[in-house]
């Protein structure tokens, strides 16, 4: 029987192969497999039996189980019966040779079976095989073919018949006339062959070690005559691959006579074929076996052939390499391995070969040839060896090609050459000094290109170049031990040219890593030998060069750093003093430089600079020696022309010559070199004339008096005159080239004086310094001084008066010195402002001379008053008026000056303007002094063009600000023009320029505080009311009017509040005058509207109310000024102060919609909280009074009714809406909070898709025909947004954000979302308006009982929201909501109850510890509404499930037991519910069920856990992921229940709801846990599953049948007596006929399984 069960399901699946989906073939074939494995001899018969009597079942099926043999002979060879092999062996044979056509799978897989099987039973194999391979018959294609893979996998077992074989193939050769024949037996002679050599080469572990080559060879050698005089000429491609593949294995069998006999046609027949280039792999694989083959039997022929070898060869290496293709890279390593083979046979014909095609001007061929040699150099160092001399001098040319290819070919040259010692052969430092140059190449590179193309197509860059030369350089410095020697210290040589400056980061870390290691082979002391005639740099050339390179901190990937730390490994080199200082100073620096990340940002130049100067400073003292700072001060100056493209660093330099003679206590040298400095200078260059004018500042240090010496000398001197004169001949040239000369030594005066010691520099200033700068400058025509116009020289004399005013102020005496030419450098800075165009700005010299200035101003004497008024007229009048920094980018500016810089020129020129404005008002701190300031200051605040007025108001807010913080009154003084000054800036508070506002508010609050401290506040006081100026600032930057005169009132009330007396009338005054103001926004501000006629006369006007608003209404309509609008809102709400039920009827009779103006006279009544509870009043009157709808018979809906909203109610809240959208209208709502609220909730309900009457509609489409802009009108819209208005102006602002952020109002508007709103809006008011809760409910009750059903459900979702807050608890409101929720379980809607049932099971997350008390109540009508017979959605039944589900948690145990299973029981048929909300809210109570399981209920419970396992697992494939979550819950609180720990474990860990599950893994655990546990459940468990098989949805009837798998999987034999196999082996081939393919796949894995229980 149980055989016939195994059949049985090995037939079914072989019948199942017909199915079209190849996943099903797979798993059916996995399947088939499955079953071999438990049965071998038994499927094998049964597939074999399977196939012979389905003789007519198509051969893509039969491929299926075909293979299947295939793997389960392969699986279980060893066990094989030789009876099941013979039975196995003759099938696949007929199965192979069945079609005399070709069908390559159908045989392939036939083939493939009689393979596995010979591994084991070849005999058995070969005598099938052999009995249909006949002599004179030309045999199967796939006999020969199985014949090749034979001898391949079982090569001891095949090799014995091979001569038979190839005695009997041999005469078939001329037979074969088609080209696959040939193409079979060239493969099977292929293999034969490669099985021949690697039986000779394990003949100590073959069973018949007498087997010799010869035995071979004359057969072999006849297939060759065959294969390459006949078939190697065909033109079929693959074919002639066959033979060319053949070829190379079968020579290494050729007898050696044959072989030599062969050569000279063999070779060049080969060397043919690589004519194409898509079959050159082959070939050269091909070439290398024959050439391998002849030098082994020391062929003399092939030397004859060599030269066409090297030839073809050599065209293959230097043909375009893709290296993205893998048979182009395969070709390339086989014909390297050519060489490689010829290299140890020929080394002197291949280099004589080789070596002359380096000389070579064709890329490829020096590329291609520079490749073999690296190749050879690695492949065949012994027999280089000797040829090293002769390599390394043919690599001149090579080193001077400027191809990158050829470099990038030559620098990994070079890295063989390394490893094989040639390098440190006579002509090696050529190759090295080639490395450090590719090193120095440029770092820029583009983006790499993507990796499918390859190098060898693409255009090398030289970054490129560079990298790999990098790479390069440091391997062989730190990898090959030989080359220590010879790069130490000879790469030392290369550290001072400055070409190669980008190649000295690579260059420092290999010699770091060399010194280190000299270091550790105990020398510790090392230094550098300088031997005769060596070519070392000296230790100051180290120094100056590194020092100059270390001051580029963000160049050349952390250049600085490597060069810092080469310079302390020198240190003992450079000077035997240095040690303790640079071993504490040079880690310090790198620190300081790494820790800042090396950013431009955070490490500034200059202060980088500083440091390398005070080391520098510190160096020279430590070594304290004249004669060798005066050789280093010698080398300095030498290397500055190697830097003349490097202005940055020749900059740097200068500085450090500077400090070098600083510290050079030998006179004589200093005057020499400031000599020579001056004559070699090029002044034509900036960056030279600023590092001269340096170097000259910080020699001047020490040595002040030969720096003026030198200067004033120089201009003295021939070199100077011959200059000029020179430059004279030129006339084009001349006045540019002394100017720049001029420029340099003025700016040179500037630094001395800058850098002069502090005592003597007031000595020197008049007599020389200034004297000759203005000497320089001042040129004179025939005794007339001329002014320059060369931008540079003034900017230098500006530059050099800014530093001398700075050197005077620092000075020990600058207390006392009267600078005696202050005025007429001020009168020389006016001039240059005064030059400067006032419709642009082009250059800084505004600027500068605005710095100059300010600097001058504080220096004695003292400026006139006239002189301080035109210094600060022509400033303001040249700064102020100048074009938008818009417009300045538009226009063109001169050479030099880009776009981009020159709003940054324009931020720096009014930042020097305010700078000089605070430097003279700093002398004159008085309110006369800032009132002069001001007086030039008020045209321009005033001015009628914006960016005039902003920038003054910009200008004044920078004054008043300094004044205030410099301000230090001694005697409290009146501050007599305080009005008038705030005045001048209050109204600009409206200005139309938001800047201009804000700035205008700190002018205010500047001079508010100036008044304070004039009446003898503290100066840190802090006045409260000032301070809410400045948080005003943010809301000014609003161009909102109302927003703005709500600021300037509040200003005003600021200025009224400390404005002291005396000042009132003269501020009034003022702001009249502002009434003219050239902005309108200002002429406003400073006007006060009176209206007081009716506040007069109002009273006996009760009649005339509807006429007045009437007219008010009509005025409002023609008006556009703000200001009449506000005057007519006055009027308004006069009116209802006296009069308040007449206007409000008259207002509700205005037409709907509301237009603006009928919205403006409502809101008019809002502003005074007394008025506006009596007009809330009068409305909510209306609101509740009427009715709120009509039903009318729809004509479109036949016998429907729609709803139609009533005028009154809808007029009322319209009007509601307007006036509680009125900020001042909170305190009334508070009062009205519970009325306004119940009223407007019921409102909203009653709304709800409740439409407009007709009448309405038609004037709402009238009005927009008419353009007019009215709000479009809809009930239910109206009432929610005027309920939003009541919570937002009423104080619960938080409650209308969090309905909003939920949407809710969205939700209140929706028909089928309304009691979702009322929830949301529920429990926003129970979070965040708790207090208001008692009132409302108490006023809401009644609803409950209304004759409309969408108030008693508003009313019910209401409380049933408020259930799930705690608050009603803490209000004592929980027992009268309860009851209330109980009550309207009767409700006759559906809805209501449903609700009410969700209030109720909200207790547990609100009131969680009265549920215990009220338990059985709450159990009762849960379980009521789960058996609501009135529900047919199960609507109710859903809610009293996830209710009970919350509430469990909470009731007594008692309570639940007793309904425990009756739950259990009632809740099983939603499992499988087609509602997924059922499913998962009854799974998910089934889960928290399990909590009260234990003691008498436990054996039942266990019974239901049982029941709903199936589905429960199942289900964790269900299509919707909320019921995935609820079963994996249920699943984890069954386990403690189930009495498994381990399945218990396995539940928690894996089945988390946010994590993904492998289920396949989890269910093949769970089911191993199930029948280790529970065996007995066999029957159940697979019973259960069954009725799946049938289920809606494809994942699950997939999961079923892998579910009984897995349980069948890990069943013992003796409890799967409990199943009806022959119905499940029904059931499961049905299901496999299953239109889903997933539901196969896994039917077909099942299937397979069953074999255990078989």
């Amino acid at each position: 029987m149980s055989e016939s069960r195994v059949k049985r399901l090995a037939m079914t699946l072989m019948d199942a192969t017909t199915d079209k989906d190849p996943l099903v073939h797979e798993q059916i074939f996995s399947a088939l497999c499955y079953l071999g494995g438990a049965e071998p001899e038994e499927i094998l018969n049964a597939c074999e039996e399977y196939l012979r009597q389905h003789d007519k079942l198509a051969y893509p099926h039969r491929i299926i189980i075909l293979r299947a043999m295939e793997a389960v002979v392969r699986s279980n060879l060893a066990q094989l019966d030789k009876s099941t092999a013979k039975i196995v062996i003759f099938l696949a044979s007929n199965e192979m040779t069945k079609s005399k056509d070709i069908i390559f799978e159908w045989q392939q897989a036939a083939s493939n079976v009689l393979v596995a099987v010979g591994r084991r039973f070849i005999n058995k194999v070969m005598e099938e095989v052999l009995s249909k391979f006949q002599p004179g018959i030309l045999p199967h294609y796939f006999i020969v073919q199985t014949f090749a893979n034979l001898s391949m996998t079982n090569v001891f077992g095949m090799v014995p018949f091979l001569n038979s074989i190839l005695g009997t193939m041999l005469p078939m050769l001329g037979m074969a006339k088609q080209d696959n024949m040939k193409t079979v037996f060239c493969y099977a002679l292929q293999n034969f062959s490669e099985s021949i050599q690697e039986y000779m080469a394990n003949l100590d572990q073959a069973p018949d070690p007498t087997v010799r080559r010869d035995t071979f060879s004359n057969e072999i050698f006849s297939a060759y005559e065959v294969l390459f005089n006949n078939w190697l000429q065909t033109r079929e491609t693959k074919l002639r691959l066959a033979v060319v593949e053949a070829l190379g294995p079968m020579s290494h069998l050729l007898p050696s006579e044959k072989l030599e006999e062969q050569l000279p046609r063999l070779v060049p027949g080969i060397l043919t074929l690589y004519r194409k280039p898509a079959e050159a792999y082959y070939v050269s694989k091909s070439l290398c076996q024959i050439l391998e083959a002849a030098v082994n039997i020391g062929s003399r022929t092939l030397d004859t052939q060599l030269e066409a070898l090297l030839n073809a060869l050599q065209l293959q290496i230097c043909s375009p390499l893709d290296s993205s293709t893998p048979v182009q890279l395969k070709n390339h390593n086989e014909v390297l391995r050519c060489f490689t083979v010829l290299a140890s046979s020929f080394p002197d014909r291949l280099l004589g070969f080789l070596l002359p095609k380096l000389e070579s001007g064709n890329e490829r061929t020096r590329v291609g040839t520079l490749t073999i040699l690296r190749q050879i150099i690695n492949s065949a160092s012994s027999q280089m060896e000797i040829k090293k001399p002769f390599i390394l001098s043919s690599m001149k040319l090579p080193l001077q090609d400027n191809n990158n290819k050829v470099k990038r070919a030559v620098v990994q040259l070079i890295s063989a050459m390394a490893h094989h010692g040639y390098l440190e052969q006579p002509g090696g430092e050529a190759l090295i000094e080639f490395l450090i140059r590719q090193c120095a190449l440029p770092a820029d590179q583009p983006p790499q290109l993507p990796r499918r193309h390859s190098l060898e197509m693409e255009d090398l860059t030289d970054g490129h170049v560079r990298d790999i030369s990098v790479n390069t350089l440091f391997l062989i410095s730190t990898t090959v031990d030989r080359m220590a020697d010879v790069l130490w210290p000879y790469l030392l040589e290369f550290v001072i040219p400055i070409h190669l400056s980008n190649a000295l980061t690579p260059l420092c870390k290999s010699l770091i890593f060399l010194a280190a290691q000299r270091q550790e082979k105990d020398e510790p002391d090392f230094q550098l030998l300088y031997e005769a005639g060596a070519t070392l740099p000296t230790p100051h050339a180290l120094l100056a060069r590194l020092l100059v390179v270390s001051s580029q901190p963000h160049v050349g990937e952390g250049r600085a750093a490597a060069v810092l730390r080469l310079l302390n490994v020198l240190h003992l080199s450079v000077h035997k003093a240095l040690g303790p200082l640079w071993g504490k100073q040079i880690p310090a620096l790198v620190e300081h430089l790494e820790g800042k990340a090396n950013t431009k940002a955070s490490l500034s130049q200059k202060e980088w600079e500083d440091q390398l100067l005070k080391f520098l400073r510190q160096t020279l003292a430590a070594i304290s020696d004249t004669p060798w700072t005066s050789q280093l001060i010698l080398e300095m100056c030498r290397q500055l022309s190697s830097y003349n493209g490097s202005p940055l660093e020749k900059n740097f330099l200068y500085k450090c010559i500077g400090t070098a003679l600083a510290a050079c206590p030998n006179k004589d040298l200093v005057r020499k070199q400031l000599q020579e400095l001056l004559e070699t200078a090029r002044y034509q260059e900036e960056a030279e004339r600023e590092g001269l004018a340096s170097c000259l500042g910080l020699c001047a240090v020490s040595h002040l008096d030969e720096t003026l010496a030198k200067l004033e000398e120089f201009v003295k001197s021939d070199v100077f005159k011959k200059s000029a004169g020179l430059f004279s001949i030129f006339k084009d040239r001349s006045d540019n080239e002394v100017e720049k000369v001029k420029s340099t030594l003025i700016l040179c005066y500037g630094f001395v004086a800058k850098h002069a010691p502090k005592e003597l520099v007031l000595a020197r200033i008049d007599a020389d310094i200034l004297r000759n700068i203005f000497l320089y400058f001042n040129t004179k025509v025939l005794g007339i001084k001329v002014e320059t116009k060369d931008l540079m020289l003034k900017l230098c004399l500006i530059r050099s008066i800014c530093l001398i005013c700075q050197a005077i102020c620092n000075s020990t005496q600058s207390g006392d010195f009267t600078f005696s030419r202050k005025a007429e450098l001020v009168s020389q800075m006016m001039d240059f402002i005064k030059a400067e165009p006032l419709d642009s700005l082009r250059t800084p010299i505004r600027q500068k001379a605005m710095t100059a200035c300010m600097f001058l101003v504080v220096l004695e004497p003292p400026l006139s008053e006239a002189e301080k008024a035109e210094l600060v007229e022509t400033s303001l009048g040249s700064v102020l008026p100048l074009p938008l920094p818009e417009a300045l980018r538009e226009k063109d500016g001169p050479p030099g000056l880009e776009a981009e810089h020159k709003e940054p020129l324009w931020c720096d020129t009014l930042r020097a303007l305010k700078d000089l404005l605070k430097s003279i008002l700093h002398r004159h701190m008085t309110p006369h002094g800032l009132q002069t300031m001001f007086e030039h200051l008020s045209p321009w605040i005033k001015s009628t063009k914006e960016h005039e007025r902003e920038r003054g108001v910009e200008v004044s807010a920078a004054v008043l600000e300094f004044y205030r913080e410099k301000l230090n009154v001694n005697t409290v003084v009146p501050f007599y023009n305080v009005g008038l000054l705030i005045a001048l800036f209050a109204p600009r508070c409206t200005d139309s320029l938001a800047g201009t506002r804000q700035h205008a508010v700190d002018c205010v609050y500047s001079l508010l505080y100036i008044q304070l401290y004039y009446e003898g506040f503290a100066r840190d006081h802090k006045d409260e009311s000032l301070e809410k100026l400045k948080a005003l600032k943010a809301g000014l930057r609003d161009p909102d009017v109302n927003t703005l005169f709500q600021a300037c009132c509040n200003i005003a009330k600021v200025i009224a509040k400390r404005l002291p007396p005396d000042q009132l009338l003269s501020l009034l005054l003022s702001m009249l005058e502002g009434l003219a103001d050239p902005d309108k926004n200002c002429s406003r501000a400073a006007t006060v509207v009176v209206n007081s006629l009716l506040k007069e006369r109002g009273a006996v006007l009760l009649e005339k109310v509807p006429e007045i608003l009437a007219m008010v209404h009509c005025k409002l309509q023609e008006v556009e000024e703000e200001a009449v609008r506000k005057a007519a809102q006055q009027t308004v709400h006069i009116l209802a102060t006296q009069h308040k039920a007449a206007v409000v009827s008259s207002l509700l009779g205005n037409p709907l919609p509301l237009d603006s103006c009928s919205c403006l006279m409502w809101r008019a009544l809002a502003s005074e909280p007394p008025l506006a509870t009596q007009v809330l009043e009068l409305l909510l009157e209306k609101v509740n009074r009427d009715v709120p709808y009509k039903e009318n018979k729809s004509f479109l809906r036949g016998s429907g009714s729609e709803r139609v909203a009533t005028f009154f109610p809808l007029a009322a809240t319209c009007a509601l809406h307007e006036i509680m959208s009125v900020p001042e209208c909170g305190q009334a709502i508070v009062g009205l909070y519970a009325e306004l609220f119940v009223s407007l909730l019921l409102r909203v309900s009653c709304t709800v898709g409740v439409h407009l009457p007709k009448n309405m509609q038609s004037k709402e489409r009238k009005s927009a025909g008419r353009g007019q802009p009215l709000r479009p009108l809809d009930p239910c819209s109206s009432a929610v947004e005027t309920l939003k208005a009541m919570l937002t102006q009423g104080g619960s602002e938080e409650v209308a954000r969090a309905v909003s952020a939920s949407g809710g109002w969205e939700s209140l508007r929706s028909m089928e979302r309304h009691h979702d709103g009322v929830a949301v809006l529920a429990s926003a008011m129970a979070k965040h308006a708790g207090p208001k809760l008692p009132l409302i409910v108490k006023t809401l009750s009644p609803m409950l009982n209304s004759i409309y059903d969408s108030q008693r459900l508003t009313t019910t979702a209401f409380f049933a929201e408020l259930l799930s807050s705690n608050v009603v608890n803490d209000l004592v409101l929980l027992a009268s909501v309860m009851d209330s929720m109980t009550a309207r379980q009767r409700d006759p809607c559906t809805s209501v109850r449903m609700l009410a049932l969700r209030g109720l099971g909200n207790m547990a997350s609100g009131s969680p510890e009265k549920v215990r008390r009220h338990g059985a109540q709450l159990l009762a009508s849960m379980m009521n509404g789960m058996d609501d017979k009135d529900d047919p959605h199960s609507l109710v039944a859903l809610e009293a499930m996830g209710g009970l589900a919350k509430i469990l948690g909470f009731l007594e145990e008692r309570d639940v037991r007793s309904m425990l299973l009756h739950i259990a029981i009632r809740i099983r048929p939603f499992f499988d519910s087609e509602k997924h909300e059922l499913r998962r809210s009854s799974i998910l109570l089934f889960g928290h069920l399990t909590k009260f399981s234990a003691g008498s209920c436990e054996e039942a419970f266990f019974e239901q856990i049982l029941n709903g396992l199936v589905t429960l697992l199942l289900h964790l494939q269900d299509p919707k992921p909320e019921v995935v979550k609820a079963c994996k819950f249920a699943l984890r609180q069954c386990g403690p229940s189930m009495g498994c720990a381990v399945l218990c474990d396995m539940f928690q860990n894996h089945l988390h709801e946010d994590r993904s599950l492998h289920y396949g893994e989890f269910m093949n655990d769970a089911c191993k846990h199930l029948m280790q546990y529970y065996p007995d459940t066999l029957s159940r468990l697979v019973a259960t599953n069954l009725f799946y098989f049938k289920s809606n949805w494809p994942d699950i009837r997939a999961a079923a049948p892998m579910f009984v798998g897995f349980l069948v999987l890990h069943v013992d034999r003796e409890h799967s007596q409990q199943l009806d196999l022959d119905e499940l082996i029904a059931a499961l081939t049905v299901l496999l006929k299953d239109p889903v393919t997933a539901v196969r796949v896994k039917v077909a894995e099942t299937l397979g399984r069953l074999v255990r229980i078989v």
